[in-house]
């Protein structure tokens, strides 16, 4: 089933048909219960339970978001954007909730294990995430922003694949009862980002 919406092209589920609901100009995506996706580096099982509704697209682009999780929050649950190719090889970033009970930007890229980094606590309730594509093929950067204006690098990084990703939208729910993740002010540029670290 694809799904519209007037900022994306045609979107579908990388994995099972989820939940998800318009409330005004805000996508709002209910994660099932205990879902994620991750590739333990410490060799615990590897899961990818969650979906993410996501699209594919050719040439440069940046696909941004104000992003904001329902309370009660719990452990981990996080809204993100993501990358997906397949189980060895993906990437998010999230707006998640961490075990001190925090609020913060953390990225995950998996090259068959994932490489997991926390980023700034976010005191706000929300914050903007955006993925961008870099010049080269299969380079990509993550950004955060506190005013959807000035963008905080977060990480560059290369997918070690041959295969276009699927961009997309995700909630996740690793520990506790399907989150309530919100995204709005959701915009898709099909434009090279110019500089990583400018703040543009």
């Amino acid at each position: 089933m694809t799904i519209e919406l007037p900022s994306l092209p045609g979107l579908s589920w990388t994995h099972h048909e989820g939940q998800h609901r318009q409330d005004g100009d805000t996508l709002v995506l209910i994660s099932d219960d205990n879902v994620d996706w991750t590739n333990d580096a410490a060799g615990a099982p590897a899961y990818h339970t969650s979906t993410s509704l996501s699209f594919d697209t050719d040439g440069p682009f940046q696909l941004s978001a104000r992003v904001s999780v329902d309370a009660p929050r719990t452990t981990f649950d996080a809204a993100a954007l993501t990358l997906w190719v397949d189980e060895n090889c993906w990437a998010k970033l999230c707006f998640e909730y961490s075990p001190q009970g925090e609020e913060m930007v953390v990225s995950v890229v998996t090259d068959r294990y994932s490489d997991d980094s926390n980023g700034p606590v976010i005191l706000d309730g929300s914050v903007w995430l955006r993925i961008s594509t870099l010049p080269g093929a299969h380079a990509y950067a993550f950004h955060y922003s506190l005013d959807g204006t000035t963008w905080n690098f977060v990480r560059q990084f290369r997918l070690n694949t041959s295969t276009r990703p699927r961009v997309g939208l995700m909630s996740q729910a690793p520990m506790g009862p399907a989150a309530a993740a919100r995204f709005s002010e959701i915009t898709f540029r099909q434009t090279q980002i110019a500089d990583v670290r400018d703040g543009s």
